[in-house]
């Protein structure tokens, strides 16, 4: 494995002439998912009966899990396809990755999550330890959709064993950058996702050049 320079080095690469449409996915991004979250908090801010609190819940839980999930698992991968291929068509590559295989995907994300949480209610930290070790399951559901959701867990954890305080460290190097980020109004941050999620698709990549897979054919 490379060291955090190098993946940044590369993911600047990458993204070199596609920041225009890098940032519009990720202002696209933003936006639906803030819009799914924030569908049950407002609906709540009104005086409802009870059941209907539960119902606007459920909704929102709901659309977390059949919109969202969906969409996480393309805006990983348009980064991913960006840096491997250089497919520069992020927006469109997003909503084709996250909802072209759209149960297998949802499925994927949902198991991932239980099992995290599942790990959690053990101590917080076998929680976080797991979903390190999970985090490239995105990335396994698009490149594998014959292979059933748990498996694609199953196989991150496997390919991450032993990289998991590297990709802890890797994410750690964007602190200085995320706090600077806050100081112009989180406005910085629709430049600092695609930078960040170039870089670990570029981890990603490595990760499997050393288990020994071939890269995927172009799209």
């Amino acid at each position: 494995m490379q060291n955090n320079q190098y993946y940044k080095n590369a993911a600047l690469e990458a993204l070199k002439g596609c920041w225009a449409p890098a940032v519009v996915v990720t202002i696209i991004f933003f936006a639906i998912l803030m819009s799914v979250v924030s569908t049950g908090y407002t609906g709540m801010l009104f005086p409802v009966a009870e059941n209907w609190i539960l119902w606007i819940a459920g909704t929102n839980m709901l659309l977390i899990i059949f919109a969202a999930f969906p969409l996480s698992v393309g805006f990983y991968n348009t980064f991913r396809v960006l840096y491997s291929q250089g497919n520069d068509k992020l927006t469109s590559n997003m909503f084709k990755m996250g909802f072209s295989n759209w149960p297998h995907n949802v499925w994927g994300i949902f198991l991932m999550g239980l099992k995290i949480f599942l790990w959690s209610l053990l101590l917080f930290i076998p929680g976080i330890v797991k979903s390190f070790g999970y985090a490239m399951t995105p990335y396994i559901l698009v490149e594998h959709p014959e292979m059933r959701a748990i498996d694609a867990i199953h196989k991150s954890d496997a390919m991450m064993k032993g990289h998991k305080f590297d990709l802890f460290y890797l994410g750690l190097s964007f602190i200085g950058w995320g706090i600077l980020c806050l100081f112009t109004f989180g406005l910085g941050f629709i430049w600092l996702m695609p930078y960040m999620y170039t870089t670990f698709a570029a981890f990603y990549e490595d990760l499997k050049a050393e288990c020994g897979e071939a890269a995927m054919p172009r799209m």
